[in-house]
């Protein structure tokens, strides 16, 4: 008689358990805000509601003034330890902030104003525009098809250097394999990989800071390395070293046109090194672009285009590096025009063009014009005569 042998109860499988969403940090809802209305900035102030700007203008949410108390609790949480430190020894601190899975990126500067936090965060999306979608004239292109020396984005804050330079670099990444090297502070853009390789190193958090990243930066067989913004003399040689030995070198600055960026640099140095800055330029620069970003037409917004560049465009020729090496400056404006037909462009033109395809309205041409009779002229078709200046 055989005896039954009782089966083990079949247990269930035990629920999956969901993985816990990570919390955001409460200052993210501001951010999701300018997310939402496609703002380009977000400032955060004590005693005042929160704030972004929307096309051009800043307006203040519905909300609550913030207090000091509030800006610590929504600010303060999002530090690493290295930055509260840079904060509390400077003032200051530039940072990205992501959102999500890097669903948005902003350039955050936190810092101290009359004793309380105060901030000022600028929105990059992470998708790079493509020079069309940029508004961008042609000759941008050309300019990338260097294969040393220095080219220099000009321009004062958001004016939008970073996202003409950001289009720049991708148009190599999608037709060269060169190997990029960029080193920022902080990263702006994410890039992924497609016929380059590049490599992205943002300082304090990659490299411990900039003379350590510009030092190993040569040694890392790069092709095109990206310096980010030449604050001072040290990025300045360290760029120009760069291009002296085979790179191709982006960069960007403080200054208002192409013209005014020679007299930028120089300001760099002490005024006895000037003469071989002034050889080092007519040696190695390629091109500078000067851009300003202006207010679209009413059809234009409606088509979701808000702001385009208007852009000045100096590309080194026997001229241009003439009248850098002999301190004729102030001849470069003149040479510009002059080289037209080699893709070289000043403001006026730029906003000639920007009025007659209807992207801005005449009035913002005018208030943008760095000569307002010869944008008149220009606008009715009468070109001004080029002087000699050789």
């Amino acid at each position: 008689m055989s005896t039954a042998v009782a089966s083990p109860p079949v247990q269930s499988a035990p629920e999956p358990v969901a993985a816990t969403p990570k919390k955001e940090p409460e200052v993210n809802k501001l951010y999701r805000m300018v997310m939402k209305y496609e703002g380009s900035d977000l400032h955060l102030k004590t005693g005042l509601p929160p704030m972004m700007r929307l096309g051009g203008t800043i307006r203040q949410m519905d909300m609550p003034p913030l207090t000091a108390s509030d800006m610590e609790r929504l600010l303060l949480p999002v530090l690493t330890e290295r930055q509260q430190r840079i904060l509390d020894e400077t003032g200051g601190i530039d940072f990205a902030h992501i959102i999500g899975d890097d669903e948005c990126r902003f350039r955050v500067n936190l810092f101290r104003a009359r004793g309380r936090l105060a901030l000022v965060a600028r929105r990059v999306s992470t998708k790079i525009p493509d020079f069309k979608g940029l508004y961008l004239p042609p000759i941008v292109e050309e300019l990338c098809k260097f294969y040393q020396g220095l080219v220099i984005l000009a321009g004062v804050t958001g004016s939008g250097k970073s996202t003409t330079i950001a289009s720049m670099l991708e148009y190599v990444n999608n037709n060269e394999r060169v190997h990029i090297l960029t080193l920022e502070d902080p990263i702006e853009y994410m890039f992924r990989d497609k016929k380059a390789v590049i490599n992205q190193r943002e300082i304090g958090v990659d490299v411990v800071d900039w003379p350590t990243a510009l030092k190993h930066a040569v040694r890392q067989d790069p092709d095109i390395i990206l310096v980010g913004e030449m604050r001072d003399r040290d990025t300045f040689e360290a760029a120009c070293h760069a291009a002296e030995t085979g790179h191709l070198v982006f960069g960007t600055i403080h200054a208002s046109s192409a013209p005014s960026t020679i007299a930028r640099i120089l300001d760099l140095f002490p005024h006895e090194m000037h003469g071989a800055i002034r050889q080092n330029l007519a040696f190695n620069l390629k091109a500078v672009i000067a851009q300003k970003l202006l207010p679209t037409t009413k059809e234009m917004q409606e088509k979701g285009v808000k702001r385009v560049p208007t852009c000045e465009i100096m590309i080194q020729n026997s001229t241009i590096t003439k009248l850098i090496s002999e301190e004729n400056d102030e001849k470069l404006g003149d040479a510009i025009r002059m080289f037209m037909r080699e893709g070289m462009q000043d403001f006026t033109e730029s906003l000639r063009y920007l009025v007659t395809q209807e992207y801005i309205e005449r009035s913002t041409a005018f208030e943008a014009a760095p000569n307002i009779d010869a944008l008149k002229m220009a606008l009715k078709g009468i070109k001004v005569s080029t002087p000699g200046i050789l």
